[in-house]
């Protein structure tokens, strides 16, 4: 249809990818306890929904929060106009005092330096506009969201150059990763513009490192590019350790307003540490002046709506009830990590050890049939359309290594969790190779986990994967 533009007949959304198949699939016949419990369970979707009961306790006790009133009087009409597209002043002071918190006010954000967007997908391709030109590159380190082919790539023209990370030392960024992926870049004649990680990692449910985030600043310090990161996990962290942001780096590293701080941004959102996707909350923190202003007035084209920003400007407000959902959130977001793990571990499969996010990179190399990304994809299909578990699998988050599978475990109660390990427990045991896993063998295997440092599964202890924090 010569009248349609490419963006309507090309594919480079990318919903042909196994990471949005699975949503479909399980759209047409989701799992209900009730109505339709031999339906498929959602393992795909990055929701944070344990702490739900908390926001709703705080709504019933500010019901003028709630139902758009100050001091007991309606502000209906006042919200229901036309709002700038800066955001309500309250709301950005509100947004940023939240971001310091999370990191342990070890850090500043100043509110004028912060632009709304309808959350990170928006933020993110709002910075891509910012800093790209059509054909320019950024690199990403593997694996990684599979939407940053749709949010970063499809409507900026932009590029995405991987830097292949590998098992052998728990999918770390290193600085041989990052030249080489420099290097393709040149190779394929393309202007590298900046890194982009994600931290804490989605897929991969850990944290950056010290040791990386320094390494990722002397880098782009060097290349003279951006450094974009997306930190829209940073208070879902639940291990011992405190969430090191690229900021405290440039702090560490007295680089603050510095011509290095202008090219460091940061992208967040309220929709994984609150649980909030459907409020459309996000955010772009930067110290460019000339990125915060274009970046203000392409918000024009995703808005935070006036009754959003009134509602959650009096939430984040209350610093009790942040203080204590952070806690809390942390606290619940550990437990089912855990009962998901000991599930899988019953199962005879093993994950990389995480510290952070809604879900659990999940190693099921013994179960493929080759070592191919068909037959990752084979195994996947069967976990879908036999098991009814939609997981995503490590070939549509761009891994270089077949096998590995995100696995989500905040979305769903724990009976549901539960039923879920258990399809999956009976669905391996049905293989050839589950079959070969005895009680005896598995018990060999969890003793030799305490024991060997040769598989990197095991060792990736948190002394070794952040031998630098402090």
């Amino acid at each position: 249809m010569k009248q349609l533009s490419t963006k309507v007949t090309s594919n480079g959304h990318g919903q042909d990818s196994s990471y949005f198949l699975g949503w479909e699939e399980y759209e047409k016949n989701p799992y209900d306890e009730i109505k339709n419990p031999n339906g498929m369970i959602q393992m795909g979707l990055a929701e944070n929904q344990l702490c739900f009961d908390l926001i709703e306790s705080w709504l019933v006790k500010n019901p003028d929060a709630a139902s758009l009133k100050r001091n007991g009087q309606s502000i209906f009409r006042e919200l229901a106009l036309f709002q700038d597209y800066h955001g309500m002043p309250e709301f950005k002071k509100a947004m940023a005092e939240f971001m310091e918190e999370i990191r342990g006010n070890r850090v500043t954000f100043d509110p004028k330096n912060i632009v709304l967007a309808a959350g990170s997908t928006s933020a993110n391709e709002t910075l891509m506009f910012c800093l790209a030109e059509p054909g320019d590159a950024f690199l990403l380190p593997t694996p990684y969201y599979p939407g940053f082919d749709r949010d970063l790539k499809w409507r900026t023209g932009a590029e995405i150059v991987p830097i292949h990370c590998s098992s052998s030392n728990g999918f770390q960024i290193t600085e041989s990763a990052l030249q080489q992926a420099y290097q393709q870049a040149e190779k394929l004649d393309l202007k590298v513009k900046g890194v982009l990680v994600t931290n804490p990692s989605n897929p991969l449910g850990t944290a950056l490192t010290r040791r990386e985030l320094n390494l990722l600043v002397d880098f782009i310090t060097s290349k003279n590019i951006h450094l974009i990161s997306d930190e829209i996990y940073s208070g879902t962290m639940f291990g011992f350790e405190q969430f090191i942001s690229v900021m405290d780096v440039l702090k560490d590293k007295k680089l603050e307003n510095t011509e290095v701080s202008k090219r460091v941004h940061v992208v967040y959102s309220l929709s994984k540490d609150l649980g909030l996707p459907g409020f459309r909350v996000g955010a772009i923190y930067s110290n460019e002046e000339m990125i915060v202003s274009a970046a203000t007035k392409m918000s024009s084209f995703g808005l935070v709506s006036s009754q959003t920003q009134y509602l959650l400007s009096a939430l984040l407000s209350d610093k009790k009830f942040t203080s204590q959902y952070l806690e809390e959130n942390q606290k619940r977001l550990k437990s089912r990590q855990r009962r998901l793990v000991s599930g899988l571990e019953s199962a005879g499969i093993t994950c990389l050890r995480s510290n952070a996010g809604l879900f659990c990179w999940v190693d099921m190399r013994h179960l493929l049939d080759t070592n191919t990304f068909e037959a990752e994809l084979d195994l996947w299909k069967k976990i879908v359309y036999n098991v009814k578990l939609n997981i995503s699998p490590g070939s549509s988050c761009h891994c270089t290594e077949p096998g590995w599978f995100r696995v989500c475990f905040a979305n769903m109660s724990e009976d549901t969790l539960d039923l879920a390990l258990k399809r999956l427990k009976t669905f391996v045991e049905s293989t050839d190779c589950g079959r070969m896993i005895s009680r005896s063998s598995h018990e060999r295997l969890k003793s030799l986990r305490k024991k060997t440092v040769s598989n990197w599964v095991f060792r990736v202890s948190w002394t070794d994967r952040v031998p630098d924090e402090r």
